[in-house]
């Protein structure tokens, strides 16, 4: 800024140099127009040295600033539990990481070098034209100050417009998203009728405040930009210069000169107008990158207080857990168990009783309301991310695959892996076969969120990447869940081989997957109702008995159900 504003400097010193060599010209008998016009060339000169080099240093600024957001916000949204990502939302967060990142950047490269010449180029007019005739510079300043006054009698309420104005866009490009994701769904089921009408209600929406906006201020704010215009400054400069000239009071020299500098006046005031809103603008980006910064992260143990797990033991003791104030009833009530190392254990329940909850407290994505969870022995709040990820791999339902290659996507966590330990990691997932058999075997990219690959090929994708992992405990979320029959017994077998010697804790909706498991936990309603084995289990030796018989004999009815006719029509029963 003080570069541009230098820069700014040197450039009313050429427009001072060319005044004063047109008043010498017009007032003396032999002018000597050669130390102005040197001292113009000099001028010009810094003027575009000192401009080029604050542009480079703004644009390098906004980089220095994007990369220290980027990577303050990444760092920090990494410690963040995950029900608080969940909360903002993955939409709202790629905005502050994109476009509100990027919105600061602009406004560091591009409007403050604007900001300095908008501020010293009115100020270094008016300067000038005091040194030349301190009546016209009044002059000049009245009409300034008038049109300043008008705008801003107009632009009164401007924070709370740009603020409806902003939220009323970022309604039509939410609702635009919407209805683009969502067009599978409304094709099949909604012809568009309710989304688009969503679409259409946020346009209509956004037109309001426009409306609003501009036939709140349209007429003073036009007269206001039109008395900061160059033409009304220059016709009060002409009308008393003309008056003082005739008078006698003022050499037709310093008129001109006033009316070369007069004319810059006015609109250098403009672009300082014009920028407010980019403040605004940018204010509300900063706002929303300091709402992310400041999200509550979880605490992390000091280096000298952090313990290691003794085993490969997971041990929930009296764990209680909501998703938020807002939760009808919380996930987990009063649940304690112990999977002890080596051995298998199924976690199974009706949809949402708690199983994904219990997977996704092992690695600390939430940190429990109440009770402990221990990993080897020691409370996973008492240890750093990085050694409770040593410890434990995953294998959700949801899948994630990067848009690079295959084996970079294997190898995710373990980047120093060889080619041969990817491949065997394939195998054993069952997804080498399916990989050499693509157009450029591991290394052909995946695509976004691996859109090349079906559903079962991602899960065995990142079957194989916890396989390489080889971390003594492994959660599988519905590992199997997109398996087709050939494979699904082939895939388990694989994994029941490679998990021999590790804790593995099973979520599991196919009953039959995990009949050999050491132990069946039985979860309804966010409470631990059964342990125990499955045979146990059927003939009611449990702590409880009756949600695990009961889920049995409906997958066993199920495994029975076929689709036919009855006699002499077409009709399914």
């Amino acid at each position: 800024m003080a570069l541009s504003a230098l820069a700014t400097l040197c450039q009313f010193v050429v427009l001072g140099a060319l005044a004063w060599m047109v008043r010498a010209l017009l007032t003396e008998t032999a002018p000597d127009p050669w130390p102005w016009l040197a001292l113009a060339a000099l001028g010009t000169v810094l003027f575009l040295v000192l401009r080029i080099t604050a542009f480079n240093q703004s644009h390098y600024a906004a980089f220095r600033l994007e990369t220290i957001l980027r990577t303050r916000v990444a760092e920090h949204a990494a410690r963040v539990s995950m029900g608080e990502v969940q909360r903002l939302g993955s939409g709202a967060l790629a905005k502050v990481m994109q476009d509100d990142v990027n919105a600061l950047h602009v406004f560091v490269a591009d409007s403050t070098p604007l900001f300095a010449r908008a501020a010293v180029a009115p100020l270094a007019s008016l300067a000038l034209m005091f040194a030349l005739d301190w009546r016209l510079a009044l002059a000049a300043l009245g009409v300034v100050l008038a049109g300043l006054a008008v705008l801003s009698l107009a632009m009164r309420d401007r924070t709370v417009m740009v603020r409806r104005y902003n939220e009323a866009r970022e309604q039509v490009s939410a609702a635009v998203v919407e209805f683009v994701q969502a067009m599978p769904v409304v094709r099949t089921f909604d012809t568009g009728q309710s989304t688009f009408g969503r679409y259409q209600r946020a346009l209509d929406s956004y037109l309001d405040v426009l409306l609003r906006w501009y036939a709140g201020a349209a007429f003073s704010a036009r007269f206001g930009m039109a008395a900061m215009s160059a033409l009304p400054t220059l016709a009060v400069l002409l009308a008393m210069g003309g008056w003082q000239f005739q008078a006698g009071r003022l050499d037709f020299g310093t008129w001109l000169a006033v009316l070369l500098l007069g004319a810059g006046v006015a609109e250098a005031m403009l672009p300082l107008m014009t920028l407010m809103h980019l403040v605004d603008k940018t204010m509300l980006s900063v706002r929303r990158i300091q709402q992310v910064l400041e999200l509550p992260v979880l605490p992390q143990p000091a280096a000298a207080q952090e313990r290691a797990p003794a085993d490969a033991s997971v041990r929930f003791e009296h764990v209680c857990f909501s998703y938020g104030a807002d939760a009808a009833e919380p996930a987990l009530s009063n649940v304690s168990f112990c999977a002890a190392p080596g051995t298998v254990t199924a976690l199974v329940g009706p949809s949402g009783a708690g199983k994904t909850t219990v997977a996704r407290l092992i690695p600390r994505f939430w940190d429990v309301n109440a009770g402990r969870v221990l990993v080897g022995g020691v409370d996973v709040r008492e240890m750093s991310a990085d050694t409770l990820m040593r410890h434990v791999a995953f294998v959700f339902q949801d899948t994630f695959l990067f848009a690079s290659s295959i084996a970079d996507n294997i190898r995710l966590g373990l980047p120093e892996a060889t080619m041969d330990e990817v491949v065997a990691a394939a195998t054993a997932a069952q997804a080498h076969e399916f990989i050499s058999a693509l157009p450029r075997g591991y290394d052909t990219p995946a695509g976004e969120r691996g859109v090349f690959l079906s559903g079962g090929q991602r899960q065995r994708i990142t079957i194989a990447r916890a396989i390489l992992q080889n971390r003594p405990i492994l959660v599988l979320d519905e590992a199997t869940a997109f398996a087709d029959p050939e494979n699904e017994a082939a895939l388990v077998q694989a994994l029941s081989a490679l998990m021999r010697g590790k804790t593995v804790l099973m979520v599991a909706h196919r009953l039959a997957t995990i009949r050999d498991a050491d132990q069946i936990l039985v979860f309804d309603r966010g409470h631990l109702t059964e342990f125990g084995t499955h045979e146990a289990l059927l003939a009611g030796q449990g702590a409880a008995q009756g949600v695990y018989a009961r889920l049995w004999a409906g997958y066993e009815r199920a495994q029975h159900w076929t689709l036919h006719t009855t006699p002499g029509t077409k009709t399914p029963v």
